[in-house]
């Protein structure tokens, strides 16, 4: 038995030993593995690109129905993702643009083409074409949205480049788009830029720019561009530097017939001094060393600064008031607060409720304050009788707001709340005249 173990063993031996001595097998080199179709990139070539969207438009002749079936027919064959930026270089300026605005040229093919913003008649029923285009393209192929705003972020910062005839019709252009919503307000900021506000280039675009706009599109539909671009307090900026006042701003547009543009100037002009007054207020107010006197002195000299009337003043006193205290959540309990609080700060309104301008201004404001804060709904004619007792508020505005100058904002409860006040200061004048007769 040991013997055969031991030959066993050695058979074992003579196996591993024959395994590891044989040749491994041999391998391909230099084969190259195939890249899938999809993962291949396309090599970047906007000239190709450039000569069959100008091919395809000369093609089409003189028709703008044509000129679109061929746009949209053709961004299903070409990338419009990837060469969406040339496509609107075309679209505006009619061909490839270089840094700085000029067109790239070329000796041996066609280049630039006619059917394109910067060729196209300067008037609003033209330039509705060539908007529509671009309405078209970016329904269609809903990525060309945001390139769209990109691609005129870029060329507006080119103005320079461009004649004065193109920059009339860009600028056409670009009040339209905005005016459709086919472009942010943004691309506007492209325009403070140094060079082109020194030299008022870019005054003389926005001016253009606002007179399409306007043309379309009312000054609210405007406004409203504008603040969600951040740019509402930033009208003067596009003026030059030795200009960029009210006066000026207010003089220029008025001469180009944009009356509607400087009254929403002045109104945006009011809310700016509105802003710094109440903030210089609210400080005053937590520091909580001021006294009214001091506050009182501090709107005074900001009015006499400033366009602000007594009856901004007070609105913004209002507001700064109320929001100071930390108001009881507790219905039952607001109304003492609401005593106590204002009849401390009710000096403070007095020397600018003088007339009864602001007293109606102000007493409108806590209609407006008591129907949207539910916790004063109900003590709306204390604050007023309040008021009227610290002679802030006098019978004739109080019976004028109940007559004609209420608002339709809770009516019925607030003049329901307002009624038996109301019968005794028409009683107490009618005993008044009568004694005088």
């Amino acid at each position: 038995r040991p013997h055969c173990r031991s030959k066993l063993l050695d058979i074992h031996m003579a196996s591993g030993s024959s395994t590891a001595t044989k040749q491994a097998l041999p391998t391909l080199t230099g084969a190259r593995l195939k890249t899938r179709k999809r993962d291949e990139k396309e090599k970047y070539d906007p000239r190709t690109f450039r000569d069959e969207i100008l091919t395809g438009l000369v093609a089409a002749g003189e028709s703008f129905d044509e000129k679109l079936k061929f746009l949209d027919t053709k961004g299903n064959q070409l990338d419009y993702r990837q060469y969406a930026d040339t496509l609107f270089d075309i679209l505006i300026a009619g061909g490839m643009l270089l840094p700085g605005g000029g067109i790239k040229e070329e000796t041996t093919c066609i280049y630039r083409t006619d059917v394109c913003v910067f060729t196209c008649e300067a008037s609003i029923t033209e330039m509705k074409k060539h908007v529509q285009v671009i309405r078209n393209l970016t329904r269609r192929f809903k990525y060309l949205t945001k390139t769209f705003d990109e691609s005129m972020v870029k060329i507006l910062k080119f103005l320079k480049g461009f004649k004065s005839e193109e920059r009339t019709r860009l600028a056409i252009f670009t009040g339209l788009i905005l005016g459709e919503g086919l472009a942010a307000g943004t691309i506007l900021s492209s325009l403070l830029n140094e060079h082109l506000v020194k030299e008022g280039v870019a005054l003389t675009f926005i001016t253009r720019c606002f007179g399409a706009w306007l043309s379309e599109k009312d000054i609210a539909s405007v406004g409203q561009v504008l603040r969600k671009a951040k740019l509402d307090f930033k009208l003067l900026e596009f003026m030059p530097p030795q200009q960029q006042n009210n006066d000026a701003f207010i003089d220029h547009f008025k001469k180009e017939g944009l009356d509607v543009l400087v009254q929403f100037q002045r109104l945006q002009d009011l809310k700016k001094h509105k802003n710094r007054l109440r903030r210089q207020v609210d400080d005053k107010i937590k520091d909580g060393e001021a006294s009214i006197n001091d506050i009182i002195e501090l709107c005074q000299d900001y009015k006499a600064s400033s366009p602000l009337n007594d009856s901004d003043v007070v609105l913004v006193m209002w507001r700064s008031v109320m929001e100071a205290m930390d108001w009881n959540k507790k219905e039952e309990l607001v109304a003492d607060q609401a005593r106590r609080h204002l009849k401390y700060y009710s000096d403070l309104f007095t020397p600018f409720c003088e007339q009864g301008t602001a007293q109606l201004s102000l007493i409108i404001r806590i209609q407006e304050y008591c129907y949207e804060n539910v916790n004063f709904t109900k003590i709306f004619h204390k604050i007023i009788i309040l008021l009227y007792r610290n002679d802030v508020l006098t019978e004739q505005a109080i019976l004028k707001w109940y007559d004609d100058a209420h608002l339709p904002k809770g009516k019925s409860n607030f003049l329901d709340q307002m009624k038996e006040m109301v019968d005794w200061l028409k009683t107490a004048e009618e005993e008044s005249d009568t004694e005088t007769t």
